[in-house]
């Protein structure tokens, strides 16, 4: 057996199993399409019992061939975290190449970017469990080694039944030396939007690379879209923009219109834009380390999760008055309960103000 495949000899799935798990690759248990091939969905075998999982079978015309395959295997299942996609299995069998992770129910987050169901302190919770996941990567293994994603993007940030973000897709990863700031890169790699524009012009790669990627996916998130429009109005990568209208202090021309009933806590805006345009920095020794990014976004998050509690309070009160309270947004809400409301048929008068 070649030493390869007897490292991972216990991950092997057969084909007849994929097979079996997918219905023969229908249609219908398909949940994602990229230039990589097609995600299904099934079951496998697992020691608690049978669990969803995602199976992506590789599409060979499109140039993933063995080392993507192979290095994905690799690190997955040399290198593990709570914010890493988990590798369950692969096949590689009958000229199919297949990888087999932890089912992800919702999807990867570039599909939720403009969601006005998804609160901002789940936004918030979702950047910073991926940053702790790139973190983790960006760490000494303890090998004197780190590891380099070099695609990072919002595509590939998965999410679970519990919004709980992972990262996902080592195909493109890099190992290095851990004492070693930079490395030689003949061949550019990443997707466009999301690349270090020094990275793209010099060929140099460096753990600032991956950083300045989890910038633009700050921004998208704070955005509520895409780096990248195609549309009459703009051509191309936007991210420029998004820098220009923080650098002018107009963060509120391009933070997405959320409902009206998720306010943004001011103090955490301001240190969730603060990190991600410090990602965005030109200079890579000006970018922050990604222990430093999971710091700042903790505390957004513990800015944050008040407003949603206190906001969840005041529907609950104006869901109680009869007739129900008529308001636009939270902050007329707060007026109206200032004021004074009343409840259980006139036996209780409720003045909110806080």
């Amino acid at each position: 057996m070649d030493p390869i495949m007897k490292e991972f000899e216990h991950l092997v799935v057969k084909l007849e199993k994929v097979k079996s798990a997918t219905d023969n690759f229908n249609d219908t248990r398909i949940i994602g399409k990229g230039g990589f091939g097609i995600v299904y969905e099934g079951e496998v075998s697992q020691p608690r019992g049978k669990t969803k999982a995602a199976f992506k079978r590789l599409d060979r015309k499109h140039g993933q061939g063995n080392p993507q395959f192979w290095k994905e295997i690799m690190m997955l299942s040399r290198y593990t975290h709570e914010n890493l996609i988990s590798l369950l299995g692969f096949c590689d069998e009958d000229g199919e190449k297949i990888l087999v992770y932890e089912h992800a129910s919702n999807g990867s987050l570039d599909r939720h970017l403009s969601s006005t169901t998804l609160t901002w302190t789940q936004r918030i919770r979702i950047c910073h469990d991926a940053a702790k996941g790139l973190c983790y990567l960006h760490e000494d293994k303890g090998n004197h080694h780190r590891i380099l994603h070099r695609d990072i993007k919002s595509s590939n940030i998965l999410l679970d039944e519990n919004w709980k973000a992972k990262v996902s897709d080592m195909g493109l990863a890099k190992v290095g030396p851990a004492n070693q700031f930079t490395f030689l890169i003949t061949d550019i790699v990443g997707t466009f939007g999301y690349i270090d524009p020094m990275y793209l012009r010099m060929g140099f790669l460096t753990k600032e690379s991956d950083v300045y990627s989890f910038g633009v996916v700050l921004f998208e998130v704070l955005c509520g879209r895409l780096c990248f429009d195609y549309s009459n109005a703009h051509s191309g990568n936007i991210v420029h923009i998004w820098k220009e209208r923080y650098k002018e202090n107009k963060l509120d021309e391009i933070v997405f219109k959320h409902d009206l009933m998720q306010a943004l806590d001011q103090s955490s805006l301001e240190l969730f834009s603060e990190i991600a345009i410090q990602c965005l920095q030109e200079s890579r020794e000006k970018r922050p380390k990604m222990s430093d990014v999971v710091a700042k976004l903790e505390i957004a998050l513990k800015s944050q999760e008040p407003v949603d509690i206190i906001q969840k309070e005041y529907q609950e009160i104006a869901k109680a008055v009869v007739p129900p309270l008529i308001y636009r947004s939270v902050e007329e809400l707060k007026v109206l309960l200032s004021k004074g409301v009343v409840l259980n048929g006139g036996k209780t008068v409720i003045n909110y103000s806080a």
